[in-house]
């Protein structure tokens, strides 16, 4: 496993070269003799996952971690971003880019001895695609032919299965879409598209408190709020074999009580320092220390289902956005480990090109308050940002709602959920009061990914629900464009329309900042900003 194969909700927050400049990963002081242990257990400081374990209902950090353990997908990207391939032997599309042709690579097996078929993909990917399985994940079939008939807008299910999927062969079917997409083989990366065996099917509630997967680690126990333990498979396929004997995901409820039991050598690693701690991490770790850049952005949104935003002016949230000086909270709250965003597009993937938010992501109060009173305020002449108070949000967004508060006159508040489990069940049960944290990491190295996969009208990611006509026609376009280099200067031009409709108001770019104990090796972290656990060694004690 080299990180997750997918991009979430973060619970913290050519093709362009995925560079990762990693310091860090060093020995240390190594315990005990030094020697590896290739049966060691790994910790990873982790939180309690929103839903049961199922690839096509995972949609945030904690959850995504652990099923990135369990299971491999068809394909993967390099730090090129160049497509590599995993359960595929190939993905092929035809001239048009509509019918595409999966190859499986023969011989792989689920941990419980059942084979991976094409049969194996084809019905998970109808099961999670029915309204009544409730998976959260499930739009991202949309571009299959017959998706409308399995999912449609309203009611039930017309059909159990879409009809562009068609098995040819033990390990060969095809995926007809409704429009050809040249990158859609990018897209083939993410979590939904992963294989299911078929107990999963048949009591997908059982399934989900114990998955059985096709990756290097196999499930072996969960202690609900405390921890999820997975297993070293001796019967993995793929090349990314683990160094160890397993991980165990240990649950966290605040990022300070991870960072002193990191400090403490009582568990290995964690996903990201808290805020209070980036001036002494450095020196807390030395070269165990773990800084990286990875494809990640931190923005908040408008919940335009809310009283506060329903029928408000774009040009208040320009305004607001206008109002928060993002070099100074960079450089005060974060130390300088993060970059002010000037786009809705995570640096590092395809088709990024900085200033797609124009004069709106520029600090200027006297402008965010004239903008602000043109557009009519705020109902109430309030706000609030809603976020998971179980890791270190609270300083940024105190510095967020002072800006907003001073250079506007808009009172603003915070609004904290008591982690993330009740955070994003908050967004999905469309209760945000008005604005939420949104940190989103990519699923796969291309700019449509953060653009119509979190912005198009009705799509998963979308929890604001967000509507732009024009938008939705610019990303139509870039999808049926001929080549992946024109599809990404398309999706360049629907990200400029959104300064003119606003979905959100980017804030920064992340950075991994994080360490490793004493107790392990070769720690590193991968574009999409998670722990590649199989290369990691343990220690003899």
């Amino acid at each position: 496993m080299r990180g997750a194969k997918s991009a979430k909700w973060v619970a913290i927050a050519g093709v362009v070269a995925l560079t990762a400049t990693a310091c860090g990963g060093g020995d240390g002081d190594k315990k005990g003799s030094g020697k590896v242990d290739p049966k060691g257990i790994v910790s990873y400081a982790n939180g309690e996952p929103q839903n049961p374990l199922q690839p096509s209902n995972t949609m945030e950090a904690y959850g995504s971690v652990v099923i990135d353990s369990l299971f491999t997908g068809l394909v993967y990207y390099d730090k090129q971003g160049d497509i590599t391939y995993e359960n595929a032997e190939s993905v092929t599309p035809d001239k048009a880019n509509k019918v595409w042709t999966v190859k499986l690579k023969p011989g792989w097996k689920f941990h419980n001895g059942e084979a991976v078929t094409a049969k194996s993909y084809v019905d998970a990917w109808n099961w999670a695609a029915d309204p009544a399985n409730g998976q959260q994940n499930s739009s991202w079939y949309r571009d299959i032919v017959g998706y409308e008939d399995v999912h449609p807008a309203k009611g039930k299910a017309k059909k159990k299965a879409m009809s562009g999927l068609k098995i040819i062969d033990e390990n060969t079917f095809t995926i007809t879409l409704d429009h050809g997409i040249p990158y859609y083989e990018y897209k083939l990366v993410y979590k939904p598209f992963f294989p299911m065996p078929s107990a999963a099917l048949k009591d997908p509630k059982k399934y989900g408190e114990s998955p059985v997967g096709n990756g290097p680690y196999k499930f072996k126990s969960w202690d609900h709020k405390k921890s999820i333990q997975v297993t070293a498979w001796s019967g993995y396929k793929g090349e990314d074999k683990p160094k160890n004997g397993g991980i165990n995901f240990k649950a966290y409820t605040t990022p300070q009580g991870a960072y002193n039991d990191l400090r403490s050598n009582n568990v290995d690693t964690m996903p990201q320092i808290p805020d209070s701690e980036l001036a002494n991490y450095k020196q807390d770790f030395g070269d165990r220390a773990i800084t990286s850049d990875y494809s990640a952005i931190n923005t908040i949104n408008p919940a335009f289902y809310s009283k506060t935003f329903k029928d408000v002016d774009v040009k208040v949230i320009q305004g607001l956005s206008m109002a928060i000086d993002r070099e100074t909270i960079v450089k005060t709250t974060f130390s300088g480990t993060r970059e002010p965003a000037s786009g809705w597009v995570a640096t590092g993937v395809k088709g990024y090109k900085a200033g797609a938010c124009g004069e709106f992501c520029k600090f200027n109060p006297k402008k965010a308050k004239q903008f602000v009173k043109d557009g009519g305020g705020v109902p109430g002449n309030k706000i609030s940002i809603q976020y998971n108070a179980d890791q270190p949000h609270k300083g940024w967004v105190t510095a967020v709602c002072n800006d907003i508060q001073k250079n506007t006159g808009v009172k603003c508040v915070g609004d904290p959920k008591t982690d993330f489990q009740a955070d994003t069940e908050v967004r999905d049960k469309r209760q945000v009061k008005a604005m939420y944290r949104s940190g989103w990491v990519l699923d796969y190295p291309f700019n449509g990914n953060f653009l119509s996969d979190l912005y198009g009208t009705g799509v998963d990611g979308n929890k604001g629900e967000f509507s732009d006509k024009k938008f939705d026609a610019l990303t139509k376009r870039a999808d049926a464009a001929k080549t992946i280099d024109e599809s990404a200067k398309l999706y360049q031009e629907a990200e400029r329309e959104l300064r003119n409709s606003f979905p959100g108001i980017p804030l920064w770019y992340n950075k991994i900042t994080s360490g490793h104990s004493t107790n392990v090796k070769n720690m590193e972290f991968d574009q999409a900003g998670d722990p590649v656990l199989t290369d990691v060694e343990v220690f003899e004690k």
